[in-house]
């Protein structure tokens, strides 16, 4: 239960609540592009609110009242519009990748059911993060407390993947393919378990393969060569059970619902949030505002504070069927998310139409140079109308905003026009190229071996 706020730390709850309207205010128009000036103001009144608060609290004490997760809404919700305006290499940017990377790692900690690989990313990812956190500190662009917020968050990450790797490192080298194997397995009875209709013809070599795993083992161990008893054995013993245990569960639940009515509400709302990123995903680049993964996030996380002991309960405390299924959806709606910030652009919203159309031009002069002509100076008259009115918008060689800024992106955008014009240059070397070719096709030689022009004219069919 969060401690209740200090009489000295009303006046600043009272400021944050009023940013975060603000800042939901701000996320709900649609009618214009956010503007860096306007998420900078904003930015700059929780610096002035967070500054207060240091002056009244001690550093050496841990705070958890409403002061704390309000602004944790607003550090949040401030990270999303850095990524919406583009400032993706910005140290606030990274609050939600780190804050998303969490619930995933957590849950990968609490499902037991990865390998080395699944690790490898998010160690790799966390690295280029803290660059970004530490380079900011370096330069003072921050103040000192929101890098120790940040840097502290990170380390939390850092920790978890090394307390995942340490579990792994009890596994030895014998059981390794064996264990990546069950980890596959596992995720795609569960992914099998999520899909309607029936699973029969799919659950049956899965269900063969975990028997064949099974007969392998020799009074309840996996022998490794020479006949040893490798260590770990109980890391795959009880993977391999948790498998057996989602087959027969998804058997068991083939002729009918994969969840209790109890649940059902859980896996439409979690099923309904899956299919809407999975959409986000194929359509981003054309229209995710990031400020609108808050929303999921707050729904998944509510979902997520529905769990007693990690399952789901009924009215009556009890665990109907259907876990596998709704984690499986969970985790899959926290993945998405996580793979929708990371993959966020460095350019301004404002810009994103721009770039998302050099980006089709691009790929369109990329294909008509990979299949070739014939073609004529016609055929790329579309393509160079398209960068003529994208040069067109340019103000002494920048993009400028409506409120006459310069927004992020501009030197991804100009990479790509300076990219689309190189190819286009490349088609027309190509197209005269190919009139030359057809130049020196019909050049005459003087005369024939025997003397005679005429010899060289082409002859008429006249069955015609």
């Amino acid at each position: 239960m969060a401690a209740a706020v200090p009489q000295e730390e009303l006046p600043i709850l009272e400021a944050v609540i009023n940013i975060r309207n603000r800042l939901t205010a701000l996320k709900k128009n649609r009618a214009e592009y956010v503007k860096a000036s306007d998420v900078n103001s904003l930015y700059q009144a929780v610096v002035k609110q967070v500054t207060k608060l240091n002056d009244v609290r001690d550093d050496n004490t841990t705070y958890n009242n409403r002061l704390d997760t309000t602004l944790s809404d607003v550090f949040s919700l401030l990270s999303l519009f850095y990524l919406t305006i583009g400032k993706t290499k910005d140290t606030l940017a990274t609050y939600c990748q780190i804050a998303s990377m969490r619930q995933i790692l957590n849950h990968m900690n609490e499902s037991a059911v990865y390998n080395e690989s699944d690790l490898g990313p998010f160690h790799r990812r966390l690295g280029e993060l803290r660059t970004i956190i530490q380079h900011d500190g370096e330069c003072g662009k921050h103040p000192k407390p929101l890098i120790k917020l940040l840097e502290r968050q990170l380390n939390e990450c850092e920790n978890l993947v090394r307390s995942l790797q340490d579990n792994l490192s009890v596994l030895s080298v014998e059981l390794v393919p064996i264990h990546q194997r069950l980890v596959t397995i596992r995720r795609q009875l569960v992914a099998l378990a999520a899909k309607e209709g029936s699973h029969k013809a799919e659950l049956k070599p899965l269900f063969e393969e975990l028997r064949k795993i099974e007969s392998a083992r020799v009074d309840g161990n996996f022998l490794g060569p020479g006949g040893i008893v490798p260590a770990s054995q109980a890391l795959c013993s009880s993977l391999l059970e948790e498998c057996f245990d989602i087959a027969q569960e998804i058997k068991a639940n083939d002729q009918s619902k994969h969840v209790a009515s109890s649940l059902k509400p859980i896996y439409d709302r979690l099923s309904e949030i899956r299919a809407e990123l999975e959409s986000l995903v194929l359509t981003h680049r054309w229209t995710l505002r990031e400020t609108d993964l808050w929303n999921y996030s707050l729904s998944l996380q509510e979902i997520d504070k529905m769990r007693v002991d990690g399952k789901f309960v009924d009215s009556d405390g009890n665990r109907p069927p259907g876990q596998y299924v709704l984690l499986y959806l969970l985790r899959r709606c926290y993945g998405l998310i996580y793979r929708l910030l990371s993959s966020s652009e460095p350019v301004s919203e404002e810009l994103m139409p721009i770039a998302n159309k050099l980006s089709t031009v691009k790929k369109c002069l990329n294909e008509v140079l990979k299949y070739g002509g014939p073609f004529s100076p016609r055929d790329l008259y579309p393509y160079q109308l398209a960068l003529f009115q994208i040069d067109s918008m340019r103000k002494d060689g920048k993009f400028i905003g409506v409120d006459g800024s310069i927004p992020e992106g501009q030197g991804i955008l100009m990479a790509h026009l300076n990219e689309c014009h190189e190819l286009v240059e490349m088609l027309k070397e190509s197209m005269e190229e190919v009139e030359e070719d057809e130049d020196e096709d019909f050049e005459y030689e003087d005369d024939d071996e025997e003397g005679n022009p005429e010899a060289l004219i082409p002859a008429v069919d006249h069955a015609t």
